[in-house]
């Protein structure tokens, strides 16, 4: 059969669109790569590259999962085509002989072209799901495992080894682009922290403190501000030394975070001192919230505190709501300090708060 044979000629006309098709395909994994490396912003990087693997897949669904080799925990974090219970479950534990220690133990993308013939125990949840075809790999940089791409089609697959290539190519850079994105994360969550209590800082709680009083301006919420010091702690890492006076912190800082709501921050404001910022929260809440932390703070410290590192500690405290002590945040600062002081001039260990006229303790 010659060249000018219409069945070459077709079977080569077929042969040269695939070639162009998968050039092009090729051209597109290396634009997306070009993005996603280039990216710090996590979500981002995960998005692109989650909708980029099921166009070139040409599948449905699919998700994205992070994992802590340290717990051995997979995290959702992105997905498409999924419903809204099968996504629910955010964050799980592989399952001994199951598809996601499969996965993890594979070296190449693990296929299930139907799971109607799978030879191991599948999710309930997959099953529930209607998902008939499977494509997943591990997504590794160097030895360490970052995450893991699953792709799905609710009817029966073959994937061309072409076309499994390409996606190789693509998880690559997905691999090396996640790692550099939540290391980026990382640091930035590191910068925002104080290194010895685990609270977030001062640079955070102006950033924060900014933040909430627009909010609060822009929607006519309350917003509270609870300052703490440490009585007399000069004195104290004078008798015990400094190694003790952090560990009193660090005391302090847990006793402190355990007395509020989940919605409110605490942060190490400097020294001896945090300060507790409250969205939301009306003043006679707040004096709930800080006399709670008082009373903890003196209860507790007492048996947390080593042999030989004192007695126990208590704190004076200032509470001051916006905009009723200050509408700025320098106002509303110098309010909530001056109150605190107020405290501690008047013995120390209370909470103080300002009355329409006068300032008053609880």
């Amino acid at each position: 059969m010659n060249s000018s044979d219409p069945v070459n000629r077709d079977r080569e006309d077929s042969d040269h669109m695939e070639f162009l098709r998968e050039s092009g395909e090729c051209y597109d994994i290396i634009e997306v790569a070009r993005k996603v490396v280039s990216s710090l912003d996590l979500n981002a990087v995960l998005e692109t590259i989650l909708m980029n693997a099921l166009d070139l897949a040409q599948m449905p669904a699919g998700s994205i999962a992070l994992y802590d080799e340290k717990n051995e925990t997979l995290t959702l974090h992105a997905y498409t085509g999924l419903s809204r219970k099968f996504v629910e479950q955010r964050s799980w534990r592989p399952t001994p002989g199951g598809l996601t220690e499969k996965i993890l133990n594979s070296e190449n993308f693990f296929v299930v072209e139907d799971v109607a013939q799978a030879s191991f125990p599948l999710n309930l949840l997959v099953q529930a799901e209607g998902l008939r075809a499977i494509l997943a790999m591990p997504l590794r940089v160097q030895e360490k495992i970052v995450g893991i791409l699953y792709l799905g089609d609710f009817k029966p697959r073959r994937i061309s080894a072409g076309r499994l290539d390409m996606l190789s190519v693509l998880v690559s850079f997905a691999a090396m682009s996640i790692e550099n994105a939540r290391l980026h994360a990382e640091m930035r969550e590191l910068a925002s922290r104080d290194g010895l209590t685990g609270l977030q800082n001062y640079r955070q709680f102006q950033k924060l403190l900014r933040d909430e009083l627009s909010r609060s301006r822009r929607y006519g919420k309350d917003l509270s501000l609870v300052f703490f010091d440490v009585d007399d702690f000069k004195a104290f890492n004078d008798q015990h030394g400094h190694p003790a006076g952090d560990h009193a912190l660090q005391i302090v800082a847990h006793l402190l975070e355990d007395c509020f709501r989940e919605a409110d921050t605490l942060f190490r404001y400097g020294g001896e001192e945090f300060v507790a910022l409250l969205p939301e929260a009306g003043l006679e809440d707040a004096l709930v919230a800080a006399e709670r932390a008082r009373r903890a703070v003196e209860r507790e410290t007492r048996g947390r505190l080593r042999s030989g590192e004192g007695e126990g500690l208590t704190v004076s405290v200032g509470v001051a709501q916006f905009p009723r002590d200050g509408e700025t945040a320098e106002d509303l600062l110098q309010s909530v300090d001056s109150l605190m002081y107020r405290a501690k001039e008047e013995g120390k260990n209370r909470v103080y708060h300002r009355r329409q006229s006068t300032d008053t303790a609880i």
